[in-house]
């Protein structure tokens, strides 16, 4: 019966302002997620259902909180999979929508295709009826307002990844992607084996700067080194994010296993993350 579930609301935060808001809130959803795995929901509608949530708060870069391109258009990425059947489904630069987690879910369950991107993610969420945004400007209250110099990667994501009382797992990341990015830009969110994975073994959730975390294939190195290097979960998931700083970036992740062991290390000033599990663990932080 045992059950563990993570959160993550993007490793961007820095010293020198308090997310007592944003831990506040994802206490709320934690306990909820919670709950609903001790009461035999999937990992799948868990994540899901955790994901869509830190979208609607507007607390973090992704949803409701991201905040647009170079062009000032909000394009949002997300993705979703199962890790019981392998299954996953992704969106890239979607505009219009409220749920990016729900169009990802969609093209995982409603297509034989991985990923969306564009004009077709549009088109098919439309097709799907998920709910649009009628004014994108007077929607979007992002969570980060900072001006942003060229070139740098300046970040937000969330992300959820819970194993379920069946002995399943699964991952969900959703982001608004890099502040002031270029028209276009897809990070690692919804590339399935760099920002997303969940399978037999781990499932993670990553944040942070994504061109990294694409080089180093973060994600899926995590369940490769549980598979053929007999690794621990936290020394897995210690060694790919090693990886990944050493090329020059930060970023942290979320990581759940079969056994029910949760890792949320990051490289990063801070990273807003919850741990729940049945055996009572339950907390909430930003900083270390």
């Amino acid at each position: 019966m045992a059950w563990a579930l993570a959160l993550h609301g993007g490793a961007g935060p820095a010293r020198g302002r308090t997310y007592d808001r944003e831990e506040a809130h994802m206490a709320e959803v934690l306990k909820r997620g919670a709950d609903m795995l001790e009461e035999g929901l999937s990992a799948l509608d868990v994540v899901v259902s955790m994901v869509r949530e830190l979208e609607d708060s507007g607390f973090h870069v992704a949803g409701k909180g991201a905040s647009a391109n170079a062009n000032g258009e909000y394009e949002l990425d997300a993705a979703v999979m199962d890790g019981s059947l392998r299954r996953a489904g992704a969106v890239a630069a979607l505009i219009g929508f409220r749920s990016p987690i729900m169009a990802a879910r969609a093209v995982m369950e409603q297509t034989p295709h991985v990923l969306l991107v564009g004009n077709g993610a549009k088109a098919f969420a439309l097709e799907m009826g998920l709910e649009e945004i009628e004014e994108p400007h007077a929607y979007y209250t992002p969570a980060v307002s900072r001006q942003v110099d060229p070139g740098e990667l300046a970040h937000g994501t969330v992300g959820a990844v819970a194993r379920d009382i069946g002995g399943r797992l699964a991952a969900a990341t959703s982001t608004g992607g890099l502040l002031n990015k270029m028209p276009g830009r897809v990070g690692d969110t919804p590339l399935i084996g760099a920002g997303t994975w969940a399978d037999e073994r781990v499932a993670v959730s990553c944040t942070g700067q994504g061109e990294y975390f694409m080089r180093a294939a973060v994600a899926a190195d995590i369940s490769a080194r549980v598979r053929y290097g007999g690794q621990t979960l936290a020394f897995a998931c210690a060694g790919a994010l090693a990886d990944m700083e050493t090329q020059g970036g930060d970023g942290g992740l979320i990581a759940v296993d079969a056994m029910g062991n949760v890792s949320a290390p990051f490289v990063s000033e801070g990273m807003k993350r919850g741990i729940a599990t049945h055996t009572g663990r339950f907390e909430v932080s930003t900083f270390r």
